[in-house]
């Protein structure tokens, strides 16, 4: 049960934000942030009021249905009535509960995403070229900005690491289950006898951070420049245009090349690192609040194997919901990705209900 205070406080809240927003007197700054506000409590104010007439409602067909001057076939449709509503105010309570519960703010950030091969040689670089081609095609569906920020690729088109910005709506929150290790089992082309080999390749999904979402002092840095090589060390750049950027406090290092100006390749330096530290931050938070108990989703543990690609059997099975579909071709091809989504978020979205007492 949500308490009827809390009820009622939400539409006040939303008849003060809808007068405050039609005074025109608001500031643009404060304008923005209560629109947002407003917006977003627009989209559930309709089952509030539902939720708030509930037991009236209830106690309404509950004397019908016990007065027995009541005519029979009376009875019946307060019956069918009151089952019905009894099961959307379930729904409509759940729905609430999942509004009420604290917000992620990096959410409805974009996102950048690093994929790297891991254990499984020249096999594992192909498999994360795979991976790379699976996110461009779910961008591509949705509809979402894919920009490519590093690439550095292996023989055969495969890719060692390759680290791309991903812009739209509500970015974070649809791709942060992504993180982990990703585990593939196949034939590779140049087995003779035939037999299934085992690689990986790891996924980072990152909220892109803004200036303003951490600091960053210019005396926490170090700038390195240098010529940028290609493969097999050759030069691709006469000048010194490659940058490397290590934040002390912490040891990280972003190092990035693929732009001919060296500006260019520390603005992308700076995007990988900024981001890197929100999420470091982030981590660090949430790691505090949970210390008593550990998510089976989205713990940001990437050491964590979260799903395996099985070729020969056409299948893709995540092992933090349990949940195995047999379309694999499909699901590189991004067809089938929100099936996996939407179980992802339904299984976070129970957790976080079941932590909510």
């Amino acid at each position: 049960m949500i308490p009827l205070k809390t009820i009622e406080e939400l539409i006040l809240k939303h008849s003060l934000l809808e007068k405050e927003l039609s005074t025109g007197e608001l500031d643009k700054k404060l304008f923005a942030e209560k629109s947002k506000e407003y917006s977003d409590l627009n989209e559930v104010i309709s089952d509030v009021k539902k939720y708030s007439s509930f037991e009236k409602e209830k106690k309404d067909l509950e004397k019908i249905i016990g007065d027995s001057e009541s005519d029979n076939e009376i009875k019946v449709m307060a019956e069918t009535e009151l089952k019905n509503l009894k099961l959307e105010n379930q729904k409509i309570e759940k729905n609430l509960k999942l509004f009420l519960l604290p917000k992620d703010d990096a959410d409805k950030k974009n996102a950048i995403i690093e994929i790297r091969a891991g254990t499984g040689g020249l096999e594992a670089s192909l498999f994360a070229s795979d991976l790379f081609k699976m996110y461009e095609k779910v961008s591509h569906k949705k509809k979402w900005d894919l920009e490519l920020i590093s690439m550095s690729q292996s023989e055969a088109g495969g890719l060692k690491e390759v680290i791309a910005t991903i812009r739209g709506k509500n970015i974070y929150s649809t791709l942060k289950y992504e993180s982990g290790v990703h585990r593939v089992q196949r034939v590779p082309d140049t087995e003779t006898q035939g037999r299934v080999h085992t690689s990986a390749a790891t996924v980072a999904v990152l909220p892109e951070a803004e200036e303003v979402d951490i600091k960053i002092n210019d005396s926490d840095l170090r700038i390195d420049v240098f010529r940028a090589g290609g493969p097999g060390g050759q030069s691709v750049n006469t000048t010194d245009s490659a940058v490397r950027i290590t934040h002390i406090p912490t040891g990280i290092s972003v190092s990035q090349q693929d732009q001919k100006s060296q500006h260019k390749n520390k603005a992308k330096g700076m995007l990988i690192l900024r981001s890197r530290l929100y999420e470091l931050e982030r981590s660090r938070i949430e790691g505090e609040r949970s210390k008593d108990r550990k998510s089976k989703i989205g713990t940001g543990d990437r050491s964590e194997r979260i799903r395996t690609y099985n070729f020969p059997q056409g299948r893709v099975t995540d092992h933090r919901i349990n949940l195995t579909l047999h379309k694999l071709q499909a699901f590189l091809e991004g067809e089938a990705f929100d099936e996996m989504l939407e179980s992802l978020t339904l299984q976070a979205q129970e957790e976080k209900l079941s932590n909510l007492s």
